[in-house]
């Protein structure tokens, strides 16, 4: 089976890199085509045995003049490679695919769909619709997002749940003080925060605040440290050049809230981000929209985990038993949850160890890739049944699943 994969960046995606390597590894030829033939992501491609493509793989935004172009690139990669699928990872890439291809192309077509952002905005969710054809599926990398098609009218039988992974082995579940030594934060003080890209606000989609909503964690961070003298916050991240203006304006709202207690980090490689995680007392992770990203590696830690009930994210932070739920864009609501874990730390911990549980389970690469070739199988007819979605609260303990119903299912 041969396998093109479409990926519109060189520097990042490497959930698509790792799921790929699974399917190397499974027997499955892989190909990909990057945008560039140097970035942070391009060795672990490599490594994980994908034969690379260097061509454009997204709509050319800024240069609109020159779609056209990309998309015969695009057309006569998938002549030369001639793949018995194509999957893409990212809105622009598969819109770009389908024009370059045609409704009515013969080779099945997946879109692994890594958030619902634009199923939330009716102009881009109709215009990815509208450019699928008979022979599109699509996998959603959460149920929310299966739930977002189904609303829009997509066959039941056109749609699949996988979700993305994390390479286990290299997250880290002992604390090493690799953190607090590196940016002097004293061991008796508790360390809160994430670490997330800064994704400043896009007005076209109606935003006030970034993606991640940075403001609103500075904002209840800065409610805490006023209330507790052992608190000290840390995000881990940075922009893209073309964005310093907003993280610049991020630190200065941090200094404005509380001095020097709230730590912006800047760019911070993942390796490194995966060492540290331990050193955090909890994680806040309250974007305005999301899939289940953002609090997957804190979770594998064990750090107590506190989420926006938004997405994907109610699916993996099941509030009460693998951790808790705050309503998004409200930083008091935000602070309150923070003060309860702090003053109820026993209780935490067994939450996190639950979360810990799902987790480990959840992103296995290896249940992953063997799911994902399932899903490609299924497509192309070699097996009648596709494989059943993975439920969150079959990998918990008897006692903590039974504490919990999942009421918003894709079933």
């Amino acid at each position: 089976m041969r396998v093109l994969h479409l990926v519109k960046t060189a520097d990042g995606a490497s959930w698509a890199a790792d799921q790929a390597a699974e399917l190397v590894k499974l027997g499955v030829e892989i190909h990909v085509a990057l945008p560039r033939a140097h970035g942070r992501a391009v060795k672990k491609w490599s490594d994980g045995g994908a034969v690379i493509h260097i061509l454009p793989t997204d709509i050319p935004v800024r240069t609109p003049w020159g779609t056209i172009a990309a998309a015969k690139q695009l057309a006569a990669l998938v002549g030369t490679v001639k793949p018995d699928l194509l999957h893409s990872h990212f809105f622009g890439s598969t819109v770009l695919l389908r024009m370059a291809l045609g409704k009515k192309h013969g080779i099945p077509r997946i879109f692994q769909v890594p958030g619902p952002l634009h199923l939330e905005h009716r102009l881009w969710r109709q215009l990815e619709l509208s450019s699928a054809g008979s022979n599109d599926f699509w996998v959603g990398s959460s149920q929310c997002i299966v739930r977002h098609y189904r609303a829009a009218g997509v066959a039941r039988n056109r749609l699949y749940l996988s979700y993305y992974g994390l390479p286990l082995s290299d997250c880290q579940t002992a604390r090493t003080g690799e953190l607090r030594r590196r940016y002097g934060i004293p061991d008796h003080f508790k360390v809160i925060g994430n670490a997330n890209f800064m994704y400043p606000p896009k007005w076209y989609l109606g935003q006030s605040v970034g993606l991640k909503a940075h403001e609103d964690v500075i904002d209840a961070l800065g409610i805490v440290t006023r209330q507790r003298s052992d608190v000290v916050g840390v995000l881990i991240g940075g922009s893209s050049i073309a964005s310093a203006g907003y993280e610049n304006s991020l630190r200065r709202r941090a200094r404005k809230v509380d001095g020097d207690r709230i730590l912006l980090t800047g760019y911070v490689p993942v390796e490194e981000i995966r060492r540290m995680w331990p050193d955090f007392d909890i994680a806040v992770h309250v974007p305005t929209s999301e899939n289940c990203g953002g609090v997957g590696e804190p979770m594998l830690a064990g750090v107590p985990t506190i989420a926006g009930r938004v997405g994907g994210l109610p699916e993996v932070v099941l509030d009460g038993v693998t951790g808790s739920l705050v309503p998004i864009r409200q930083p008091e609501e935000l602070a309150r949850a923070i003060i309860r874990v702090l003053d109820a730390p026993e209780h935490s911990r067994a939450l996190a160890k639950a979360g810990q549980q799902l987790m480990r389970r959840m992103t296995s690469l290896d249940r992953i890739g063997h799911e994902m070739l399932a899903i490609y199988k299924h497509i192309l007819g070699h097996v009648s049944e596709p494989p059943r979605f993975f439920h969150p609260v079959e990998t918990l303990e008897p006692a903590a699943a039974g504490a919990w119903e999942f009421r918003d299912s894709a079933f």
